[in-house]
């Protein structure tokens, strides 16, 4: 008999969370961003929740909660009812936090559910355009005279930035003088006055300024050039051999989610990223759009968990 009520159970428990995946969306839903307005995590996002908006009929409310390099607004996730209208999108700095902080408010693995990847993007190297570090070979060259001293900018401590930025220290051999911004905007702004050595800035929130002239770029972190910016060549063909790093932008949402709805998501924003629209507007800013399913994404997040404590851990980077 408790065998048969636990079968019952069972199924009505199934039923019901059917019934609630076929009925999702039926209200609006928020998408936290956990950095600053501007952020390739920032642009990416509300071009996903534009057309999830679009194709569900439903508004998407996008929240930017930055702080904490990305904390607090994951917190806030992981806080939310996981019934799919509260999502995280969030750079490789959900990536890099675990390597960089001795302890989170949240566990990136088991409080959160990964969704989907959005797009991967190439970090560019970018520096004053009137300074005194107009090739990759002079920044190097006065790194290496004065170790320690030369600053470089990043969109603060532990975000995919400084360590991709570390990255590049620990494959040149040199050490330099870490500057921690509060986001992309203001690691560029202070790189154009020169107040920073460089930046290695996501394409999309930096093309602009290359575009009009305010920055020069030294080179691109992908082993491939960049199709947005053909003319800038890769830090692996100026001697950084086989350097290669990536910037990245991702959905999770709250651990407890239903699968179902976890997969409808995918299914959305797969379909999304497949839009000529949203492939041509990703594009133009260097995004290239990655499909792939829950079980990929997750795969993929731990790998890049495991990068991120290589770099850290061979830079001598002392968790906060």
């Amino acid at each position: 008999m408790n065998l048969v009520r636990l079968i019952a159970s069972f199924a009505l428990a199934t039923a019901a969370t059917l019934a609630t995946a076929q009925e999702y969306p039926s209200k609006p839903m928020r998408m936290i961003i956990p950095l600053t307005p501007g952020s390739g995590a920032d642009i990416a996002g509300r071009i996903v929740a534009k057309h999830l908006g679009d194709a569900w009929r439903q508004p998407v409310i996008v929240e930017n909660r930055a702080g904490a390099g990305g904390q607090i607004g994951t917190q806030a996730v992981v806080r939310a009812d996981a019934d799919g209208y509260t999502v995280l999108v969030q750079s490789a700095s959900h990536a890099a936090n675990s390597a960089i902080y001795k302890s989170l408010p949240y566990d990136p693995l088991k409080d959160l559910v990964d969704i989907a990847l959005l797009g991967v993007t190439p970090y560019v190297m970018v520096t004053q355009k009137d300074g005194p570090y107009r090739t990759l070979k002079l920044l190097i060259d006065e790194a290496k005279a004065k170790p320690g001293a030369v600053p470089f900018a990043s969109a603060g401590v532990g975000s995919s930035t400084h360590l991709a930025a570390e990255y590049f220290a620990q494959v040149a051999g040199v050490k330099m003088l870490h500057i921690p911004y509060k986001g992309s905007p203001e690691a560029i702004q202070d790189s154009i006055a020169g107040r920073t050595s460089f930046y290695m800035a996501p394409i999309n929130t930096a093309i602009g300024q290359l575009k009009e002239g305010k920055l020069i770029a030294l080179g691109v972190s992908t082993r491939r050039r960049a199709d947005v910016l053909p003319e800038v060549p890769a830090l692996a063909e100026q001697g950084l051999k086989d350097f290669d790093i990536s910037l990245w932008f991702g959905m999770w949402a709250p651990a407890a989610t239903p699968p179902a709805i976890v997969q409808k998501l995918n299914a959305q924003v797969t379909a999304i990223l497949q839009n000529p629209e949203v492939r041509e507007q990703f594009a133009k800013l260097g995004i290239g759009p990655v499909p792939m399913k829950p079980d990929e994404f997750a795969k993929f997040v731990r790998s890049e968990i495991a990068n991120y404590q290589r770099i850290v851990k061979e830079a001598n980077i002392q968790p906060q």
